[in-house]
Parts: structure tokens; C-alpha cells; sequence
């Protein structure tokens, strides 16, 4: 957009009396323009200090659209709410990955290439058995999915096209194997093969639940309200663990590499562990005569009510309103959860409570994810797990659209520096004397 008067933002510097005309673009200015802004030649520019990057744009990116506000969510422009209903996983993933829904011999051609990619190399077996018996899975998904580069070496070759596509295939392809392996470890179980006459869930389900039978089969409702999950968690924009992934990969390192770091990000509490934050605050309340005394607490500043709003979201997470629908389909097969009907009644006061609407505190996705998760039968320390999963391709689709940038540079934040100055160095003989 050409720079006019109602396109810039004219800055006064009081400093000096000079005045700056910044254009505006999409809404934003520039960093660099305001590096222009000095007071004098050998001085260094205006920075902008932002912890967090809470109102600082580090990319341009036509993956993920979302408006807080308004509770929108949109993945290439589909609303997600579409998605869920009457797409698959793979197809969400083509989707995110190529910018477009695929033909039928293209999803064909899709589905096929990523269901013979999901063994992995023999000898991650051995790595994986080098974890110790109680071995968090997502320490063990990270090194592993960290570790793929050395079995991939052409992997460092990203500006190849054909090559970043056998990456990403493989990448889909086997963060399930891995897993499942990792959930089988840690439960002194052996690993089970994939099985390429499941679809991608269905498959997963196998290798994470299959003992001794001939064939592992789920219900279908039950792969269905997985596949969904992983439909939901596909990308979010710059989250936390998006931009170590796009900040990792501005170096040109591989893709495993890339996003070892986003399941690195992706491990810590205030990112992936949130749904398992719920279910502790759901088993603490104990019972819907609790919650009266919780919720006061919670208005007193002496708990937190975990699983509402986000930093993104200030109205209702859209993703809430499906995964709660998902909850009926999931308690069908395996029975209600009993913390179901204290999370129901904790939704319904805090939509109802002028406290919790003031301040715009509505159910987030990971409400009502713990839930389904632990009807699954998986243990807390898997939720993060299946959350990585389904972020994978959201995560190649940020990274190749990085690569492909021309704006991209090594990522290299600024920083103010608040320490000494100009010390004079004294040397040890002289310190310990």
C-alpha cells in the first residue's frame, strides 16, 4: 500500500523536535522505521521493548486467521467450526501444508504417502529403550523427533521443494509411531508396528492400545472425536511453540530440528500442559458442593480457575464449543466422566457470573480436552503428547512458508541492556589475596 497521509502515522519526537511520517501497512509499522528515529547520527535508533511479543508482528502468513474478539478461527480461510464437522485430519493437513483442499487423486495420492511413511528406522527402537523406564513422553517425543535429522541428513537441503515435501510426509507420518512408542515405554510395553490398512487415527489408536489380538479395532466414534482433536490443535498462529519453530528454523536447519524445538516449547505449562492443569483443579473441587466455595476463592485471588480465557480469545474459544460437543460422543462408548458434571456447572457459572463475564473469562480448548483424553484412558503426561501430534502440520506449514519468505531473516531480537559498565578487570592473585 503506497504511503499517504491516511496511510502513515506521523511521530513527534520531543526529544529533538523532529517529526517522523511512518507508513502503515496492514496495520503495522515498521521496526526498522522506527530505527530511524535518533537523536543524532552516531546515536542508535527508537526500539521497541515487548516481552512476549504481545502487540509485535514477526511474520507475514497466510495459514491461520484469527480474530479474538469475534471467537473466529480460520484455517486458509475455513472456518474451523466446518473443519471439524466434515474434514479429516490429513485432509486439514494437506490443507494447511499445500494452501489448498486437495483433489480426490491428490488426497489419495496424500494419504497414501503418509501411510507408508509412518514406520520409522529399526534402530530408533534402541534410542528409545535408552529412556529411562519413567521417562516423560514428551521428553522422549522431543529427542526422538530431534534425533530423525540424523537418520534424514538430505533433510538440510530445504530449498530443494521435492525434498521439503518428503520431509513433511515424513514428519506427519511418524510423530504418531512416536508417540505411541513413547506412551508403550513408559507403560513397559512393546512397541507396536503401524498398520497400513488403518486411516492415520485409527492407526494411532492401534499402536498405542493393541496387546494381543490379531487386529486392534476402535470404535469408530472414538477415532472420529480423536481425529477431530487433532483437527483442533492444527495450528493456532504465533503461539509460544509456532515461533520457536520459525525462530529455530530462520537458521535454515532442518525441519526435525525446526520442530523438536516447537515440542520443546510445546512441553512447558503454560503452553501444552493446560488441560492437565484442569483435570487437577477438577479432582481437587471433588464435587459440585464445592464449587461455591472454589469460585469464591477464585474472586478472592487465593485460586485460579484454569481452562478459561485466553490470550488470544475474549470471546468464547470456538474450539471449546466443538470439543464439548466431541464429550457426548466420547462419554457414549466409554461412560461419563464423573468431573464431567462439575465442569458443566463451573461453565455455567462462569457465563452467568457478572466477575467472570466483566473479564471476559470463557471456556478455552483445553476446558473440556482433559476430559476426553482421560476417557481415552491416557495418563496426564500423554495429553501434550497428542497435542504435539495434531500441531505438526500447522507447525510445517509455519515453516515452509518461513523458508519460502523473502523478508525472513535469522531471527535476533534486540535486547536492553541493564548490567555494569566498564568495569576494570581485577585479576585472581589479586581478588584472593
Amino acid at each position: 500500500m503506497a504511503a499517504n497521509d491516511a496511510a502513515t502515522l506521523t511521530i513527534r519526537d520531543n526529544r529533538t523536535g523532529s517529526e517522523y511520517d511512518v507508513p502503515i501497512t496492514d496495520g503495522t509499522i515498521k521496526a526498522a522505521d522506527l530505527g530511524k528515529i535518533r537523536t543524532a547520527e552516531d546515536e542508535p535508533g527508537l526500539a521497541v521493548y515487548d516481552p512476549g511479543f504481545v502487540n509485535t508482528a514477526s511474520c507475514r502468513s497466510s495459514v491461520t486467521y484469527i480474530d479474538g474478539e469475534q471467537g473466529i478461527l480460520e484455517y486458509r480461510g475455513y472456518p474451523i467450526e466446518q473443519l471439524a464437522e466434515k474434514s479429516s485430519f490429513l485432509e486439514v493437513a494437506y490443507l494447511l501444508i499445500k494452501g489448498q483442499l486437495p483433489t480426490k487423486a491428490e488426497y489419495d495420492a496424500w494419504v497414501h504417502e503418509i501411510t507408508y511413511h509412518t514406520f520409522v528406522h529399526e534402530n530408533v527402537k534402541g534410542f528409545m529403550h535408552g529412556f529411562r523406564y519413567d521417562a516423560h513422553p514428551m521428553g522422549m517425543l522431543m529427542a526422538s523427533v530431534g534425533a530423525l535429522s540424523t537418520f534424514y541428513p538430505d533433510a538440510r537441503n530445504i530449498n530443494d521443494a521435492d525434498n521439503r515435501h518428503m520431509q513433511i510426509v515424513r514428519m506427519i507420518a511418524k510423530m504418531p509411531t512416536l508417540g505411541a512408542w513413547s506412551f508403550r515405554h513408559a507403560q513397559g510395553k512393546p512397541f507396536v508396528y503401524p498398520d497400513n490398512d488403518l486411516g492415520y487415527t485409527a492407526n494411532f489408536l492401534s499402536m498405542l492400545f493393541k496387546m494381543s489380538e490379531q487386529k486392534f479395532e476402535a470404535d469408530e466414534r472414538l477415532v472420529r472425536a480423536l481425529d477431530v482433536l487433532f483437527i483442533l490443535h492444527a495450528d493456532h498462529e504465533q503461539n509460544c511453540s509456532t515461533n520457536a519453530v520459525r525462530s529455530v528454523g530462520s537458521s535454515q536447519v532442518d525441519p526435525y530440528s525446526a520442530v523438536a524445538a516447537g515440542v520443546a516449547a510445546l512441553y512447558g505449562p503454560l503452553h501444552g500442559g493446560a488441560n492437565e492443569a484442569v483435570l487437577r483443579m477438577l479432582k481437587r473441587i471433588g464435587k459440585k458442593e464445592n464449587i461455591p466455595d472454589f469460585m469464591q476463592g477464585v474472586k478472592d485471588g487465593n485460586e485460579r480457575l484454569m481452562g478459561f480465557g485466553h490470550r488470544v480469545y475474549k470471546n468464547y474459544d470456538p474450539r471449546a464449543k466443538i470439543i464439548k460437543k466431541a464429550c457426548d460422543d466420547v462419554f457414549e462408548v466409554t461412560g461419563v466422566n464423573p468431573l464431567l458434571e462439575i465442569a458443566q456447572e463451573l461453565e455455567k457459572i462462569a457465563l452467568e457470573d457478572e466477575y467472570f463475564v466483566k473479564r471476559k473469562l470463557y471456556p478455552n480448548v483445553d476446558f473440556y480436552s482433559g476430559l476426553i483424553y482421560e476417557a481415552f484412558q491416557f495418563p496426564p503426561e500423554m495429553f501434550t503428547v497428542l497435542f504435539a501430534i495434531g500441531r505438526t502440520p500447522g507447525w510445517l506449514a509455519q515453516w515452509l512458508e518461513l523458508v519460502q519468505d523473502k523478508e525472513q531473516k535469522i531471527a535476533r531480537p534486540k535486547q536492553i541492556y541493564t548490567g555494569d559498565r566498564t568495569l576494570d578487570f581485577v585479576p585472581a592473585s589479586e581478588r584472593w589475596g
